[in-house]
């Protein structure tokens, strides 16, 4: 029998250029083409898995796949190694021992037969090869080349170059034949036998190379996702993606390494020796110092002082530290990039492969030479600081680098005035992530310094320096770790403090506890806030105070205190020529006046205030500004308006180093909003696996589960529970709630539908005054198709109990619909998007009660003009089975050709197989408009059909038509078989749902 591929249970994700470029080789190989490709990766790339899926398509599609592995086996290799294997495959396949026997040459690798030249076996296999591939198109796979012996390399390059691959002879048949061959690049340091080989094969016409890259961090996650059949955390996924970079063996060893994988504890992984990441998993890590092992002991002494400067380190810096003579050092760097265990980078220097090396290097030191070498690296990086740092580097990465090496070697006040410094630059540099980084290293030092021993900066203290570290992790989208250290700030206040910082502290709480939809705590803090500090004499803190308390009040619905306390603080601000609060105050205002953010005069005060916050240099309220101008001019359906705002907005966050900021995340939702709502998915899928987000923030990718689900892909709604499974977020709440519902509906389960609307809508409330959220049109809209479809099945099977309780749901549903896009979030009615989504549950709502209806669902098609090209077409899809109902058949083919051309355009498939069906059943590709409606069924099944929907069996048919219960029972049969039906009962359905037969009153 032929080799088959080995049984792979990993997932098979990405990849998939490479597969392609295989698989097509595979097929011209069948035409008898003959190529070879030479696989090349780093270890763990996936090559092998690769090679296995090629082979899985080859086997698949009639070919024989031989495989041969070259072993490890040091200097004595076995020679002919992987094809003295593949000959014993071919020994003991009864359909190719033929081909086998009559080629006495290669019985040698086989044990057995007389000597003969190398060149005698070389033109043998090659004939055999030959022979195989005339019987059956033949794929030959050989495996890590690196480790072969110089006979079987020599071999390759004879098949290669003069033997399988070349034209037949005039006549002759053609050589049906694949060579693939994989190897390990890093393995090929400059002497390594194999590379002159593969320099000369390559210029072959008949061989290409193939390389595997590294995996996309998109692809990693996938991957990691689908390794485990339970949740996992974001933030284990996004570490392990990380230190994986990209190389799917690494990132299949961290998880199983990590404890709540391994052990089902749920615990944490355990922490490195430097406290940084996870512990690296001891397998993994022999694995990798495999190579350090084969070093001088030079060269291993230099990748250790490396592996403590860090993934990255500077020749000079590095040669100071290790203190050895140039050429020493020189020649211990050229073979630890000949082993390619480091690369040379641009300004002089060396960086480690790959991360976890560094790691592997790093956890074998000693405890002492860790030290001793971090107090080496402190010592340089201050003397080298005194005089503008190591050549190239930066100021922020030398201050950054030095309080790490001193933490590291217990040098605390060092450590202490490094972090601060560092903080410092990240802040300048527009970087809240690494400052909150450095601030809070900062504040994890500052009570094991000695008070002598601490940075005399004025009014620096733990309350400023926590306040501080809130609006850096505030800036970089850790909303709750702002809450968190505010909440510390507040405590380290005590009652001591005088009342303008315990108003500050509380306003800033204030603020933060509104990031997290705390909007209760929020209001009590900004009341606390205010009642510390008085009115007059006016003052910067007054005004934020009472900012900060007109946002709250209005969260909590108290419109008059908020409106008032606003116009109160706004005149302030002018006569202190505060910009940035005004600016901030106008923008509550905008949200308080009938003149809101959807109309012309609410967007020009919003621009206004945009205007006096970039004036002011108030980052975050011109974010503010920015997104209120976006979100208005999207509910207004001025699409192309929205698109601009975004642009801006994302432009500034990214420029000011804030895109992880809570008014940029809500833009990027909305961008990606947009783009899914225009139609512009794959745009939408590539921006969402191009995030990096915070752990809380994966709402921002919201609309790319959408994308998902409308694909048919059954990761979405896993991925849309994760989002509810992770930190309590409003928004992840509003996007899982969409894609759940979607996903109850399109399985037909109207109860879980109905339910995730309550669940959805109870969460989005939880806290806040407005019980009626926006999003609950679409939501009551989405339920209501399943509850349709519920109903319409009752009604067919007689179920009147169940009509009447599906008719009781479905008018619930509507009644909330029409509340919400009447008076939704802010009072006022709902703009085109969700007037949209009214038609359609309107539309759903007559399913419900009376069947499919052409004019309402003609009034939901227009709705959906507006922009968003997929709910036309579900809304299209609806009002052709309305037309095909009503005998239109013309116009109802015509509808589901737009709604296939949509489906199809938008990768669609579940839409695409709906309508496919819809045409099918209805017969309405044989439509045109110049043909007159044409029964689907014969005249004389049309009457049978309709007797089968009263329930009539097939004897009390054939009494009412007057034929024989057998010939009743033969009609019943040509039905069954024409509406792909499998019962009597699913046909009657059908006939209803697809419009062949009218519904009858109950």
């Amino acid at each position: 029998m032929p080799q088959l591929p080995p049984s792979v249970e990993t997932p098979f994700i990405g990849r998939a250029a490479e597969l392609a470029r295989l698989t097509g080789v595979l097929d011209r190989a069948r035409g008898g083409d003959p190529r070879a490709v030479l696989v090349a990766g780093d270890a763990g790339v996936g090559k092998t898995r690769t090679l296995a899926e090629a082979a899985a398509h080859a086997t698949r599609t009639g070919m024989t796949v031989l495989t041969g592995h070259c072993v490890d086996l040091g200097d004595v290799g076995l020679p002919y190694l992987p094809f003295t294997e593949i000959l014993g495959t071919l020994a003991t396949d009864d359909r190719l021992a033929p081909a086998l026997a009559a080629h006495p040459a290669v019985d040698r690798l086989l044990g057995g037969g007389a000597d003969g030249s190398r060149l005698q076996l070389f033109e043998g296999i090659a004939a055999l090869l030959a022979d195989v591939s005339e019987r059956s198109p033949l794929l030959l796979v050989l495996e890590d080349l690196h480790w072969a012996d110089q006979s079987s390399r020599d071999l390759l390059r004879f098949l290669l170059s003069r033997g399988v691959l070349q034209l037949p002879t005039a006549g002759a048949p053609a050589h049906r034949l694949a060579v693939f061959a994989s190897y390990r690049a890093d393995d090929l340091h400059r002497r390594h036998p194999l590379r002159p080989l593969l320099a000369e094969l390559v210029r072959l016409p008949a061989v290409d190379r193939l390389e595997l890259r590294p995996m996309a961090d998109a692809e990693v996650t996938r991957l990691v996702r689908a390794l485990r059949a339970g949740p996992l955390p974001d933030t284990t996924v996004r570490r392990i993606v990380e230190r994986a970079e990209g190389n799917a063996f690494y990132a299949e060893e961290l998880l199983a390494a990590t404890t709540d994988t391994a052990t089902g504890t749920g615990e944490p992984p355990h922490e490195s020796m430097d406290g940084s990441t996870p512990a690296l998993p001891s397998g993994l890590a022999d694995v990798l110092l495999i190579r350090l092992e084969q070093l001088s002991d030079t060269a291993q002494q230099v990748l250790r002082t490396a592996a403590v400067a860090g993934r990255r380190v500077e020749h000079d810096l590095l040669r100071d530290a290790v203190q050895l003579p140039d050429d020493e050092l020189e020649s211990a760097l050229r073979e630890a990039v000949g082993r390619q265990l480091l690369v040379p980078g641009d300004r002089d220097t060396y960086s480690f492969r790959h991360a976890l090396t560094r790691e592997a290097v790093y956890a074998d030191l000693l405890p002492g030479e860790r030290v001793r070498l971090h107090r080496t690296f402190a010592g340089l990086l201050t003397a080298a600081g005194r005089h503008g740092g190591p050549p190239g580097s930066h100021p922020a990465k030398t201050a950054a680098e030095r309080a790490h090496h001193s933490r590291e070697s217990h040098n605390l006040p060092d450590a202490l005035s490094a972090s601060l410094e560092a903080a410092d630059h990240a802040q300048r540099l527009g970087a809240p992530a690494e400052e909150l980084s450095h601030l809070e290293a900062a504040l994890e030092l500052w009570p094991a310094v000695a008070p002598a021993d601490r940075p005399t900066t004025p009014g620096l203290d733990t309350v400023t320096l926590t306040l501080r570290a809130s609006a850096a992790a505030a800036h970089a989208g850790e909303s709750h770790r702002a809450v968190s250290l505010t909440r510390a700030a507040l405590a380290r206040a005590g009652t001591d403090a005088d009342s303008e910082l315990a108003a500050r502290v509380r306003y800033t709480l204030a603020g933060n506890l509104m990031r997290v939809d705390s909007l209760k705590a929020a209001f009590t803090y900004s009341s606390e806030a205010l009642a510390l500090i008085p009115a007059e004499p006016p003052s910067r803190t007054w005004v934020w105070a009472a900012a900060t308390h007109a946002m709250a009040a209005r969260y909590v619905g108290e419109d008059e205190d908020a409106g008032r306390m606003a116009r109160q603080a706004l005149a302030v601000a002018e006569r202190l020529e505060l910009a940035d609060a005004q600016a901030d105050l106008i923008i509550s205002l905008v949200g308080l006046d009938g003149r809101n953010r959807r109309t012309p005069e609410g967007r020009d005060r919003l621009r206004q205030a945009r205007e006096l916050a970039r004036r002011a240099g108030n980052v975050s309220v011109e974010m503010r500004a920015l997104f209120n101008l976006a979100i208005g001019a999207y509910e207004s359906g001025a699409l192309d308006d929205c698109l601009t705002w975004l642009s801006d907005g994302l432009d500034r966050a990214s420029r000011t180093g804030r895109l992880s900021s809570p008014y940029a995340l809500e833009l990027r939702y909305l961008q990606s909003l947009i783009l899914y709502t225009l139609g512009r998915w794959d745009e939408c899928a590539r921006a969402a696996d191009a995030e990096r987000l915070p752990a809380a923030a994966g709402f921002a990718t919201g609309p790319a589960l959408y994308v998902a689900l409308a694909r048919g892909e059954r990761s979405a709604a896993d991925r849309a529970q994760a989002l509810l499974d992770g930190p309590s977020e409003w928004m992840a709440s509003l996007v899982a709630g969409i894609v759940l519902t979607d996903a109850a509906a399109l399985r037909g389960d109207p109860e879980a539908a109905v339910e995730r609307v309550h669940g959805t809508l109870a969460a989005l409330a939880d806290g806040a005054v407005n019980q009626r959220p926006d999003v609950g049109v679409r939501l009551a809209a989405l339920a209501l198709a399943a509850v349709a479809d519920a109903a319409e099945e009752a009604r067919l099977t007689g179920d009147v109990a169940g009509v009447r309780r599906w008719a009781d749901t479905a008018t619930e549903l509507l009644e909330l619909a029409r509340t919400t896009a009447d008076r939704g979030e802010d009072g006022t009615e709902q703009g085109p998007e969700g007037l949209a989504w009214l038609a359609r549950a309107e539309a759903e709502w007559t399913r419900t009660a009376s069947g499919p209806d052409v004019a309402v669902w003609e009034k939901a098609v227009t709705a959906f003009a507006y922009g968003d090209p997929y709910e036309r077409a579900r809304c299209r899809r609806r009002l052709a089975q309305a037309l095909l109902a009503a005998g239109r058949r013309t116009e109802a083919a015509e509808q589901a050709r737009a709604v296939r051309e949509t489906a199809t355009r938008l990768g669609a498939a579940p839409l695409l197989d709906a309508v496919e069906a819809l045409v099918r059943r209805g017969r309405l590709a044989e439509t045109s408009p110049a043909a007159d409606a044409t029964a689907v069924l014969t005249a004389r099944e049309n009457d049978v059909l309709r007797l089968l929907a009263r329930g009539r069996t097939n004897r009390q048919i054939g009494e009412e038509l007057f034929i024989t219960g057998k010939t009743a029972s033969v009609h019943v049969s040509n039905i069954l078989a024409k509406l792909s039906a499998a019962s009597r009962t699913e046909a009657v359905v059908i006939a209803y749902r697809e419009g062949l037969l009218a519904p009858e009153p109950t």
